[in-house]
């Protein structure tokens, strides 16, 4: 009996110190990379404590599982658990350079876009990130050295209790702090900046989980019923048309141009004295084009597809993750699908993989006819190629040729790619300088901006000889942002001001031209998102739309309610800005006074219940419960994209 106490002595002496460093290493590293690594706006001394204390309870509990093994196991189980979470950190780090957002368990099934990111992803690592992993092999050094004694017993249940209680304790305090800071901090999860602040970044790995699943279930429980409420919403905000611009484009072909990264800055901006935009800038001024000015786009972590499915549908990308993958089963009443009942035939150009963001499944269930991907493009030389996918002269110039033989009227959309991060470009095809800050995403971003340009100037030109540009509107759009806060030291250079919050949120302007002939157009100060895309097109068009389920508003209304909310909402509207729940005036760019509070605060409402009651549609597909009248459902199963011929 006493040679047992001994030896369960000795392998508490042996393991323990070792565990205890495990701790401690992964808790400071976790620290230090959450205080420097990312934009989370730590205020006050109860969120810096809570900021330094949260990777502990997390990091004592996941480790803490290495003690239910015997023996060596116990040893290995700990180096795998804690090289699991370095990585899983490490990754959120890189993620987050780019996209100023943390990774959630949806983006990590998008495994059809692995292939087509490696490059940008290679241009985010830097050769400092080495000292993340510092720490494994310092922890497996001590593994596998022979100075390290190691023992073969096991601990029991009740010896490894104090431990996980110790833990949880640890996490139920910070838990119960944050929310006295932030109240309802886990069910208003717009904002992930908000959970990992206050939580950590392993407890919001836990937290996007039981969300993922959550979000999964609801398709399961929703049945007609839950309907009702987004309807009321939907028709009691449904924006009359401008009888001015209803029908001003009836009839006529419908283009699409998907402008990749393109921000509002661009437009009218001179780098070195020279427009980098000549042919973007001349459009502001023709008389055929409707250019607004106040477009902010509205994407989350689906970027690009979050921008697509907006413009198709007036409903709101997911909080996380993308709804081209997770959600391309859904029912849904899309632009395609709407003109179909006109007469129109739809197809989507792209110099990419089909299967990049899902996009040759979600197209048939927006009832797309054709989708010419990269293997519809012929005869392309390694200098026609992007990283992405055909460069946008050599893309527009053979997309061009097919559009020519659609029928007609049709419905089309081209996404362009050179325009991309990291903004390569080989040096024969520039035209203009870069700038000059010394961060290389800043600095190549107006070289493949100019490169764009003068792409869209040649597509112009094409449909003036091919005889299509006098019956079709052209409407161009920037999907999301080029540059993300992180460059925000270089673009001060580049904009010659501070960027404050406010002049942040200026920056995801994206610009929208309406292009219709014969119409009168002009520049449209209008505050509006890319959810409001939908309904403007189809009223222009002349298609009534009141019976859709639309969370946009037609641009060119009167009724058109000027607030733009984002993903993780917040808001913009003339008067207030809403950015991290604070409330700003944007001309001044102080925190507004108490008098527009109330008002302020009612926005804050109603982008929140917009962002729900989206949410709730999407997750549960509850538009198969609901078919407006005169619109035939789409049926995906009757959509093939194998051929690249126009039937």
């Amino acid at each position: 009996m006493e040679k047992s106490k001994t030896n369960n002595k000795k392998t508490i002496n042996k393991y323990i110190p070792l565990f205890v460093l495990a701790v401690v290493m992964l808790w400071i590293k976790t620290y230090i990379s959450q205080k420097t690594q990312f934009k989370l706006d730590v205020e006050g001394a109860l969120q810096e404590m809570l900021l330094f204390i949260n990777p502990l309870g997390s990091a004592l509990l996941l480790l803490s599982v290495s003690f239910f093994f015997k023996g060596a196991r116990k040893y290995w189980s700990l180096l795998l658990i804690y090289t699991l979470m370095s990585v899983l950190l490490y990754a959120n780090v890189v993620y987050y350079r780019f996209f100023s957002d943390f990774i959630t368990l949806p983006t990590l099934f998008q495994t059809q876009n692995f292939g087509d990111l490696g490059g940008s992803v290679l241009t985010l690592i830097q050769p400092t990130d080495a000292f993340f992993f510092v720490d494994v092999l310092l922890l497996m050094y001590l593994i596998l050295s022979k100075k390290v004694k190691k023992d073969k017993g096991s601990f029991k249940t009740k010896a490894v209790l104090p431990v996980i209680t110790i833990a949880l304790a640890i996490s139920f305090f910070n838990l119960a702090i944050a929310e006295t800071d932030r109240p309802q901090l886990l069910t208003r999860g717009f904002d992930r900046n908000y959970i990992v602040k206050y939580l950590g970044m392993y407890n919001y790995a836990l937290y996007d989980t039981v969300e993922t699943v959550k979000s999964s279930s609801q398709r399961v429980l929703a049945d007609s019923d839950d309907n009702t409420e987004i309807l009321n919403y939907t028709k009691s905000n449904f924006a009359e048309p401008n009888e001015d611009f209803f029908g001003a484009a009836e009839g006529m072909n419908v283009v699409y141009l998907h402008l990749e990264s393109f921000q509002t800055f661009l437009i009218d901006y001179e780098l070195n004295g020279e427009e980098v935009t000549p042919f973007l800038n001349s459009l502001t001024g023709d008389q055929n084009t409707l250019y607004f000015d106040n477009f902010f786009h509205q994407t989350a972590q689906g970027k690009t597809s979050d921008a697509e499915f907006m413009l198709e549908n007036s409903l709101f990308g997911l909080p996380k993750g993308s709804a081209f993958i997770t959600k391309s089963q859904n029912t849904y009443q899309a632009a395609p699908a709407i003109l179909k009942d006109k007469g129109y035939t739809s197809a989507v150009f792209h110099g990419n993989n089909g299967t990049f963001w899902n996009r040759s499944e979600i197209y048939k269930s927006f009832g797309y006819d054709y989708f010419f991907d990269i293997e519809s493009y012929e005869n392309l030389t390694p200098e026609d190629m992007a990283e992405y996918g055909v460069m946008d002269k050599p893309f527009f110039e053979q997309s061009g040729e097919i559009l020519e033989t659609l029928p007609e009227p049709f419905y089309t959309k081209l996404l362009t790619v050179s325009h991309h991060f990291p903004y390569h470009i080989n040096p024969d095809l520039t035209t203009i300088g870069k700038a000059t800050t010394g961060d290389p995403s800043v600095d190549n971003y107006f070289q493949t901006a100019r490169y764009a340009d003068e792409a869209i100037e040649q597509f112009f030109t094409q449909l003036e000889e091919s005889g299509l540009a006098d019956n079709t509107m052209v409407v161009l759009y920037g999907d999301h942002y080029g540059i993300s806060d992180n460059h925000n030291n270089a673009m001060e250079q580049i904009l010659s001001k501070e960027i404050t919050p406010v002049e942040n949120a200026d920056l995801q302007r994206v610009p929208l031209f309406i292009h219709v002939p014969g119409m009168e157009g002009g520049i449209d100060h209008t505050y509006g998102g890319q959810i409001d895309l939908l309904p403007t097109v189809l009223h222009m068009m002349g298609v009534e739309t009141e019976d859709y389920v639309q969370f946009g508003a037609d641009l060119l209304s009167e009724d058109h309610e000027e607030i733009v909310t984002f993903r993780n909402g917040d808001y913009v509207t003339p008067e207030i800005y809403s950015i991290g729940e604070k409330y700003y005036n944007p001309e001044t760019g102080l925190l507004i006074e108490d008098a527009q509070l109330e008002q302020a605060e009612k926005f804050q409402q109603q982008s929140n219940y917009e962002l729900e009651l989206s949410d709730q549609l999407v997750n549960g597909d509850l538009l198969r419960f609901y078919t407006p009248n005169g619109f035939t459902p789409i049926v995906p199963s009757d959509y093939s994209y194998q051929s690249s011929q126009v039937e």
